[in-house]
C-alpha cells in the first residue's frame, strides 16, 4: 500500500468516480466532472493505492493560515477497518501545523462519531467554552 500527498491533477476522473461510487456517495457521482474539480480544487489531497488502485483519499479546503475544513475521508469497503482512514488524516492534518481551526461535517451515525473523537475532534455541543455551528445546505 502506498499513501502519498500526491498531485491531485495526476487523480482521474473514472477512478475518484470509482471510489466514491464504492462508498455510496452519490451526491459526488452524479456530476463526475464536478467531483473531479472539487477535488482538483482541494488545497491538500492525501491518496492511498493498492498496486494501481486507488483505495482511499483524504482532502482539505483550506486558507492554510486559521482554519482547514476537512472535506472528505474515504476508505474502500475492502480497506475499512484497517486503520488507513486514521493514516490519511494523520498525515494530512499533521501538514497544517498549529492551525488552530479544524472543522468537519459529517453523518450522524455512531461509528463516524466514535472515529472522530478518536482523532481528537470534539463535537462542538460538547465542546468548552461552547461553540455554535451552523449549516446551510442546497
Amino acid at each position: 500500500m502506498e499513501i502519498s500527498a500526491g498531485e491531485v491533477t495526476t487523480l482521474g476522473r473514472e477512478e475518484l468516480v470509482e471510489l466514491y461510487s464504492a462508498v455510496g456517495w452519490s451526491a459526488y457521482t452524479r456530476d463526475p466532472d464536478a467531483l473531479l474539480r472539487a477535488v482538483r480544487g482541494s488545497h491538500r489531497v492525501c491518496v492511498a493505492r493498492d498496486r494501481q488502485t486507488l483505495v482511499g483519499l483524504a482532502r482539505t479546503i483550506s486558507d492554510g493560515v486559521t482554519v482547514v475544513y476537512l472535506q472528505d475521508v474515504l476508505v474502500r469497503p475492502s480497506h475499512q477497518r484497517t486503520g488507513l482512514g486514521r493514516e490519511l488524516l494523520t498525515r494530512l492534518l499533521g501538514t497544517y501545523g498549529d492551525i488552530r481551526q479544524q472543522v468537519l461535517l459529517t453523518d450522524d451515525r455512531p461509528e463516524q462519531r466514535a472515529f472522530y473523537s478518536s482523532l481528537g475532534f470534539v463535537e462542538t455541543h460538547d465542546h468548552e467554552p461552547p461553540l455554535r455551528s451552523f449549516v446551510r445546505l442546497r
